[in-house]
């Protein structure tokens, strides 16, 4: 039974990726795409999502526009130096792309739809999502499981030396995420920063006339890996962090879990960061959350499906 994913995202490069792969893996149906702000603006986001269902003859898949800002108001802060000005590192929708939009009640509807078959990934920052938990509060119960990008733990953060860029990008939504989601699973940077994509994978998939992404994953690829070449000396590749997460929904065994329930700071120059009670008396929990990466089975399937 293929997997019904609703995609929240911000693309950003590594959200691109994760898109192409549900389009290209015959087991995923990607039933949506929510977009929003974070590594660009909400309206770039969404542009960049309907952009690459264009591209793979997929338009019947609604693109839903999502949030332009977080819950507490205050300066938004983009990453063109990791994603690009538009977000697809030098890669952009033409100027006259025009696409339709889904109306924000879409996500209800495709919620009753596939109830308990829908899975809800967000890889952005989390204000769209806990505004759906608020508006829809008996449908949000009938999806079967959740599935997050972001958080760091025990690990340095990205966008600051604690705190990891999407749950620092609005932590109200993200604590507001993790207190309400049922059957959550969590991909964090203990995970994500280690699913590295390098230059010769990147050439195989370039030379697959087959992938009608094909002609844009070596250039995006190089104005990502340039980046972490200056952020992370000697990392061999970029890493996917929202490409992971996709994959994890297919093949949980790609990582190793703890089951505790994790809280996000809100204030103070711990803003954004993500913590669990790891004290030996401590609970367990119900979230799972990765915490170690099999490299080898990452790379085997992500060649499979983009080859």
């Amino acid at each position: 039974m293929t997997k019904k994913i609703l995609l929240f995202c911000d693309p950003g490069i590594d959200d691109s990726l994760a898109i192409m792969y549900c389009i290209l893996d015959p087991e995923i149906e990607l039933v949506g795409i929510v977009a929003s702000y974070g590594n660009v603006s909400k309206d770039q986001a969404t542009a960049n999502a309907a952009y690459l269902l264009e591209l793979a003859g997929r338009s019947d898949i609604p693109v839903i526009p999502g949030a332009s800002m977080p819950v507490k108001e205050e300066v938004m802060i983009y990453y063109p130096e990791i994603h690009g000005k538009n977000g697809i590192g030098p890669i952009q929708p033409p100027n006259n792309f025009q696409f339709q939009v889904y109306p924000f009640d879409t996500i209800r509807s495709i919620i009753e739809k596939y109830k308990h078959e829908l899975i809800i990934v967000d890889t952005g920052r989390s204000t769209t999502l806990a505004t759906v938990f608020t508006i829809f509060p008996d449908q949000i119960k009938m999806v079967n499981s959740f599935y997050v990008m972001g958080g760091a733990f025990f690990v340095p953060g990205n966008a600051s030396a604690l705190a990891e860029a999407n749950f620092y990008g609005d932590p109200t939504s993200s604590n507001f995420v993790l207190n309400y989601a049922h059957n959550l699973t969590i991909t964090p940077l203990n995970v994500t920063q280690h699913a590295v994509i390098t230059q010769d994978i990147v050439d195989a998939v370039s030379e697959n006339g087959g992938n009608f992404y094909s002609f844009m994953l070596d250039p995006i690829f190089k104005y990502y890996f340039d980046f972490y070449k200056k952020s992370v000396p000697g990392i061999p590749g970029a890493p996917m962090h929202d490409l992971l997460t996709i994959m994890v929904v297919k093949n949980p065994s790609l990582v190793d879990y703890i089951y505790y329930d994790a809280t996000v700071i809100e204030g103070t120059e711990a803003k954004g960061m993500s913590y669990i009670d790891y004290r030996p008396t401590s609970k367990r929990g119900k979230t799972k959350i990765a915490v170690k990466l099999h490299y080898d089975a990452f790379i085997e399937e992500f060649k499979r499906i983009m080859l």
